[in-house]
């Protein structure tokens, strides 16, 4: 029987904060969370005493392979003085902070708790390249990882369907590495901070300080062509067509609907949420659409009464450049086949139609895979309360934001919808 899904009770978000993201050899989960929960509370107008807080959920894949260490649901409450608050610790692969969020907003629309923080954490930089990979792949399902699928492995199989299938090419895959690395510049918080320009000028002016070959590269584009500059990882994945190994944390607090102005005169409000399941690879009737995005998105819409189109800009999953065009399109924003011609136009871009990943997105603003999903979210915040500086969408009335985050090989994915009122 379908039936359409609403809160009990509304939920506001009412402050957020999250750290830098980056590789940082010296600080740890409850170094960076704290780092978050200080920005968080601070970012609250009217104050915020943590004896307030009535529960914490907090997302987190795979810190007990990245850092040797499980439990962080009671090792983040007692870091922050929070202790006997009840804790949870969230996992859903890369999704995990989104579910947290999901979570918590369901522990206040029950009526059982009033204010709770969520959040996500993940410290993935401490070991090799080979065991970060590693440790993601326990994200896939049983079949892919015996039959050695690794993550750009995956999604160079999902390029190569959607280009048979559409007449796209690694060139529609460049405009969105080179959008992305525009923004992230933009953003104070993002790992990488230099457009794909400011790359092929600087290694240019390195080979004439060396004396040696001058690369010939005429723009972004031929450097992102050139196999030295840009290597193949699972073709067509290149270099450039990948998101970073991050560490960071993120935080957010959510209070009832009718509390809200106790915290802030500008709250946003949840709108639409929507969480799905989708099969393995080796099950899906086609590579080139993700199911579990679709019916988050369905059921998203749905309890917010907004359609794809009422989506003033959004933060979407893109682990890799072929991601996005493929859930761009999954959340309705694009026909199927036509989202890489919006990108190719620009629609996408900061000043577009339909701004994607102001953010810089996973790819430049980086992924800690525990943190990412409430990472999205405080984009969609800063934004829609007029904080996001430079990078802000030129939009006078913006109103509604969204985000979308996806787990292991499209198994678990969430949609949010945040309105500002």
């Amino acid at each position: 029987m379908n039936k359409k899904r609403k809160l009990g009770r509304g939920v506001a978000m009412v402050g957020a904060g999250m750290s830098a993201f980056d590789m940082f050899k010296d600080r740890d989960s409850k170094d960076l969370f704290a780092e978050a929960f200080v920005e968080m509370s601070n970012s609250v107008d009217k104050g915020l005493d943590p004896n307030d807080i009535d529960a914490l959920y907090i997302g987190n894949f795979t810190n007990d392979f990245f850092a040797h260490q499980s439990h962080w649901g009671a090792i983040l409450s007692d870091s922050l003085g929070l202790v006997p608050k009840p804790a949870t610790r969230i996992e859903g692969a890369c999704a995990s902070s989104a579910l947290a969020f999901r979570e918590g907003v369901f522990a206040i629309a029950s009526g059982f708790y009033d204010v709770v923080l969520v959040g996500g954490v993940e410290d993935m930089s401490k070991g090799s390249t080979e065991t970060v990979a590693e440790g993601l792949a326990l994200a896939a399902i049983p079949y892919e990882r015996k039959a050695g699928f690794t993550f750009p492995g995956v999604f160079g199989a999902i390029a190569t369907a959607y280009f048979e299938r559409y007449g796209a090419s690694r060139e529609h895959l460049m405009d969105i590495t080179i959008k992305s690395h525009d923004n992230a510049p933009l953003n104070p918080k993002a790992q990488y901070k230099a457009t794909i320009r400011d790359m092929m000028r600087s290694k240019i002016k390195r080979a004439k300080e060396k004396g040696g070959a001058v690369p010939d590269w005429s723009d972004e584009k031929d450097f992102l062509r050139d196999p030295i500059a840009n290597p193949a990882i699972a073709w067509p994945m290149h270099l450039f067509d990948c998101c970073p190994i991050s560490d960071g944390a993120a935080c957010i607090l959510l209070v009832g609907e009718e509390l809200a102005k106790h915290f802030t005169e500008d709250p946003l409000y949840v709108a639409g949420v929507g969480q799905a399941s989708g099969r393995g690879l080796n099950a899906a009737d086609d590579l080139t659409y993700f199911e579990a995005t679709q019916h988050a998105a369905n059921e998203a819409y749905e309890m917010a009464g907004l359609t794809p189109a009422d989506i003033q800009f959004a933060e979407v999953h893109d682990c890799f450049s072929i991601a996005e065009l493929l859930h761009i399109e999954d959340l309705g924003f694009f026909k199927p086949g036509e989202g890489y011609k919006a990108v190719a136009d620009g629609l996408t871009r900061l000043d577009g139609e339909k701004p994607i990943n102001t953010s810089g997105g996973l790819k430049c603003k980086g992924h800690p895979v525990g943190a990412t999903g409430a990472a999205q979210l405080i984009e969609v915040w800063e934004q829609l309360r007029d904080k996001a500086g430079d990078r802000s969408v030129p939009n006078e009335d913006l109103r509604i934001g969204a985000a979308h985050n996806l787990g292991g090989t499209g198994g678990t994915c969430t949609f949010t919808i945040l309105e500002r009122r």
